[in-house]
């Protein structure tokens, strides 16, 4: 089969193209044919190395050969121990514990793994898995937000930052959309109340403060994020620097009991139900899976390095074609 490879730490151009052995599934396990894949902020990471906590597992060698977490298809074969599926079922998932994505086949838990709805392409399915539940699991169950809450989301016009400001207008939260000056109008169309440019704005020395923050792109100290939240208010960390990283989990308490501010990493649970929850409010117009490109399997550095300047607009698609 056809696949994505690369063997080192490095931008775009380490990537190839490579006929590789298909993949043989385990007892517990499905072998998908890929439909379509999406890219992902943590695709990047692995990809380049970086920040740091990306290597795990694989310090100076990436543990995963090739990259793709986040796959539509259909089910080719099923271990003995599976019972959920059956081949022919057509299925999206996240498997970013193994990874594989960016190939014509890929193997998955039975865990991982949800029926695709009938109204949704697989290229809408392939955009929900990672970035769907990462604001879903954010905005409704850590967040908890209620109608009228102030709910900044910094990072708003990437692929968690999409779902994460149409759920929070859903749930009645007036929203404040974080991200670059081409993604200003983007990210009103969302629904967004307010827009910042952040080369332009630091929205931790406005003046303002929020009920919640969800930060996919964190880069500053604990204290101004603290100053950012109203009393009680609560910030998530879900992606950024090390040294913010290492910050809250440090001093992230010593916040809460000095100032009861909640300052926190938004620790994901990849489960099949909220990746099916959020297909279903796709289908009753709530949420809508934003595609900004689609590209061809060979294409995925190009795809890569165009989500690595930060000009995605919510989700980049791989389409998959299979010969046979």
């Amino acid at each position: 089969m056809k696949a994505i490879v690369y063997r080192k730490y490095g931008p775009p151009d380490v990537l190839r193209l490579k006929e590789v052995e298909r993949p043989t599934p385990t007892d517990d396990e499905v072998l998908i044919k890929v439909q379509a894949v999406s890219v992902n902020r943590s695709d990047w990471e692995i990809l380049t190395g970086t920040p740091l906590y990306a290597r795990i597992g694989g310090l100076l060698r990436p543990r995963h050969q090739i990259l793709g977490s986040d796959i539509a298809g259909r089910v080719e074969m099923v271990g003995r121990n599976i019972r959920r599926f059956q081949p022919g079922d057509e299925v999206f998932g996240d498997i970013l514990g193994r990874m594989g994505g960016f190939a014509e086949y890929a193997c998955a838990r039975e865990g991982a793994l949800a029926l695709k709805p009938a109204s949704m392409t697989f290229e809408e399915a392939a955009a929900i898995p990672q970035a769907g539940v990462i604001a879903l699991q954010g905005i409704r169950d850590k967040g908890q937000v209620k109608p009228g809450q102030k709910v900044l989301i910094n990072g708003a016009g990437g692929g968690a930052g999409t779902f994460a400001v149409q759920l929070a207008k859903s749930y009645g939260a007036e929203v404040t959309g974080v991200d670059n000056e081409g993604k200003l109008d983007f990210m009103r169309s969302l629904g967004a109340d307010h827009v910042i440019d952040y080369t332009r704005e630091d929205f931790t020395k406005n003046g303002q403060q929020y009920d919640l923050i969800i930060d996919v792109v964190a880069h500053r100290s604990v204290f101004t994020y603290k100053r950012a939240l109203k009393p009680n208010g609560s910030y998530f960390f879900v992606g950024g620097s090390v040294a913010t990283l290492f910050q809250i989990l440090l001093l992230g308490p010593w916040i809460r009991r000095t100032t009861g501010k909640k300052i926190r990493v938004l620790a994901v649970r990849p489960n099949p139900k909220d990746m099916v929850h959020v297909t279903e409010l796709c289908e009753a117009g709530k949420v809508v899976p934003v595609i900004d490109r689609r590209y061809p399997l060979r294409e995925v550095p190009e795809a890569l390095r165009y989500l690595g300047e930060g000009r995605v607009k919510g989700k980049v698609v791989i389409t998959v074609e299979h010969n046979n």
